[in-house]
């Protein structure tokens, strides 16, 4: 009988997370704990029993920068497999991402899941280790800010 708990990375684990765009620059959280350990990422992580993809996203955000955001508006959505070296599925989430707003005045602080925090702009973003899914999102958000 297949396992159905969250221990089975054969079952997508709902995971959200949050854009927060100032001037040009996006702010990304380093990660502290797999499986993206190191990388740098938007503010996220799982679901918790009973929430949305959209409370999951602002719950996250706030715990890993003080800040508390609002507004989430759904951007994309990721079906993210990690594979070791033999090719085993050692995790599997479905991620939500929205593109929050927050008060311009309130500075991030790295917590809990984050080892750092920063503002980067498209450019810098490129030159750091972060999942696909990340400059896949600031790609498109530039390219749909040089089409205004």
């Amino acid at each position: 009988m297949t396992q159905t708990t969250a221990a089975n990375p054969a079952f997508p684990h709902a995971a959200s997370s949050a854009i927060l765009e100032r001037e040009g620059r996006y702010l990304l959280i380093r990660r502290r704990n797999p499986p993206s350990a190191d990388l740098y990422a938007f503010p996220g992580g799982r679901a918790e029993p009973g929430e949305t993809p959209a409370e999951t996203a602002l719950r996250e955000f706030l715990e890993e920068t003080g800040i508390a955001a609002h507004s989430p508006d759904l951007f994309a959505t990721y079906d993210l497999e990690t594979r070791n070296e033999a090719g085993v599925l050692v995790s599997h989430f479905f991620l939500s991402v929205f593109r929050v707003q927050a008060d311009v005045a309130t500075q991030a602080i790295a917590a809990d899941d984050a080892a750092d925090a920063g503002w980067f702009t498209l450019q810098e973003i490129r030159a750091l280790p972060v999942p696909p899914s990340v400059l896949d999102c600031v790609e498109r958000l530039a390219a749909r800010d040089e089409d205004r």
